[in-house]
């Protein structure tokens, strides 16, 4: 075994974890997933059998990932964040057949609480904040927030705010890293 895992938490056979992960107390991995290298799962933490994690990525504490689900490279999951794969549930209608896929780009943050509706996508480096829900796709770089989401802005890799409108023209830069990012019309870019 090339990951570490707390006594408490249990792996399904057939699981795959990448090297220098580290599964928490109470976690349950189940034996389809597929877990990249370097990803913390916290406590409490659920990943079902058609679940991708990339690698690096950090699922903070009460986090479900359900099947459908696929976080690429680096996506942070706040705690208690929520993720869906049936669009209208009922208790006694079998819906298995009807779960729809989420992708959460390269990058992204879901912030505490928020909740990501089924068959959204969220772009690389996307910023989604504290409680918001999200029932559409966004875009890369996008910062948003509240419920419904709405975008109110746009972030850098390093996670700051960029001074740049939600749609037009412009360029801004990180004030952490000195990168340079080019809005045109709704699309954001970096461009160094």
């Amino acid at each position: 075994m090339n990951y570490q895992k707390h006594e408490t938490a249990i792996v399904d056979d057939g699981a795959t974890i990448g090297a220098n992960s580290r599964i928490w107390h109470f976690a349950h991995v189940c034996s389809g997933a597929t877990i990249g290298e370097g990803v913390s799962l916290g406590q409490n933490v659920f990943v079902g059998n058609r679940v991708v994690i990339g690698d690096k990525c950090k699922v903070q504490n009460n986090v479900s990932v359900y099947d459908n689900v696929v976080l690429e490279e680096g996506v942070f999951c706040g705690p208690s964040m929520v993720f869906t794969n049936v669009y209208n549930p009922r208790s006694m209608i079998e819906r298995k057949h009807e779960y729809r896929d989420t992708l959460v780009r390269k990058g992204a943050t879901l912030g505490a609480n928020c909740t990501i509706v089924c068959g959204t996508t969220i772009g690389r480096y996307a910023f989604v904040g504290a409680g918001a829900v999200i029932n559409s796709d966004i875009p890369d770089y996008a910062l948003v927030v509240g419920v419904p989401g709405r975008q109110i802005g746009w972030m850098s890799e390093f996670g700051e705010k960029l001074d740049l409108p939600v749609s037009g023209d412009g360029v801004a830069v990180c004030p952490s890293s000195g990168e340079r990012y080019e809005l045109s019309g709704s699309v954001c870019s970096r461009i160094d």
